[in-house]
């Protein structure tokens, strides 16, 4: 037996109803998720200068909106990880499974050299660093996805460099984190203060390169080349310089190349295109904005055009790393 069809008027009842369901009632559509990645950059002044890692936050979450990119550092100014080591860094890098009674023994450690030693400049801001630690370790627990080593002059002898000594010690706890290595590696003895005539003599960057690319190799690591990066600059746009005059560190665009280098390391992505134009060190004296070791203003802001050759020039340096990183393993 048929059904009998449905009556003009419940026809009509059904097309009222479901006219008068606003848009608003829908199903919302379901935004990006949501992602994090941990970083912490392990350094000193080289990475302190131009709130590098701000920089980097800044372009990663640009660069892919869903992106929450957050970042924890753990700087001494001058210090290498030898000296990282000695203060009790790597409680950082374990910091997801650290046990109180570890801290408590870095804090009694600190406390111990700061008595020997009232001429150490560093266990003193090192000892408040993990006091405040040991009272807010629970809340702070994490894991790391990357974590960022800083060289400096430590790696300027190879192979017998500390930094060599100290990068897999660093490296075995990321690891055992879940996390990747990065390392960081800086060029304060070939960055130019004023605007060259002549390229710049490659043999030695080609040299400190290849060494970098041993160790990355021997840890599994990810290269931030700032050697190669910075003559590739030199090479291409032989009018910008690199550090201060009066000072020796990173000056505003090597401050901008080493930002757009540590995005294009971290996320093997071109950082050109990337509206991200300006850097800035907040630092102050006697409550005004402090200057450059130049004179000049801390607050840099770049052309299109210097944005846009810097971007470039650090995908270019880093691809150019990578393949003398290669042919160096595959001789």
């Amino acid at each position: 037996m048929r059904k009998p069809l449905l009556s003009m008027a419940t026809m009509l009842a059904a097309m009222i109803l479901v006219s008068s369901v606003s848009p608003a009632a829908e199903p919302p559509h379901q935004a990006a998720e949501q992602k994090t990645l941990s970083v912490l950059f392990i350094g000193n002044s080289f990475t302190a200068s131009h709130n590098l890692a701000q920089v980097v936050k800044a372009m990663a979450e640009v660069g892919d909106p869903s992106l929450r990119f957050d970042v924890t550092t753990v700087l001494y100014g001058g210090r290498r990880l030898v000296d990282h080591w000695r203060l009790g860094t790597q409680n950082f890098v374990r910091i997801s499974d650290l046990t109180a009674a570890e801290e408590q023994a870095t804090v009694k450690s600190l406390e111990e050299m700061v008595a020997q030693d009232p001429k150490d400049r560093y266990a003193p801001s090192a000892l408040a660093r993990h006091r405040d630690l040991s009272k807010s370790l629970e809340s702070r627990r994490k894991k790391w996805d990357f974590v960022v080593l800083q060289s400096y002059r430590d790696d300027m002898d190879g192979e017998k460099s500390l930094y060599a000594q100290f990068a897999p010690k660093f490296a075995e706890l990321i690891k055992a984190q879940g996390g990747r290595v990065v390392l960081y590696e800086t060029t304060p003895t070939t960055q130019n203060s004023k605007p060259l005539t002549a390229p710049p003599d490659a043999a030695v960057v080609t040299a400190k390169a290849k060494t970098i690319a041993a160790l990355a190799k021997q840890l599994d690591a990810i290269v931030v080349p700032m050697s190669v990066v910075a003559l590739r600059c030199q090479t291409v746009r032989p009018d910008l310089t690199l550090r201060y005059v009066t000072d020796g560190h990173l000056n505003q665009t090597m401050g901008y190349l080493t930002a757009c280098t540590i995005y294009a390391a971290l996320f093997d992505r071109s950082p050109e295109g990337l509206p991200i134009d300006t850097v800035n060190d907040n630092r102050t004296k006697d409550g005004k904005p402090a200057q450059d070791p130049d004179g000049g203003p801390l607050k840099r802001t770049f052309s299109a055009q210097d944005r846009a050759d810097l971007q470039r020039i650090a995908w270019e340096g880093l691809k150019q790393f990578q393949e003398l990183a290669a042919s160096a393993s595959h001789p």
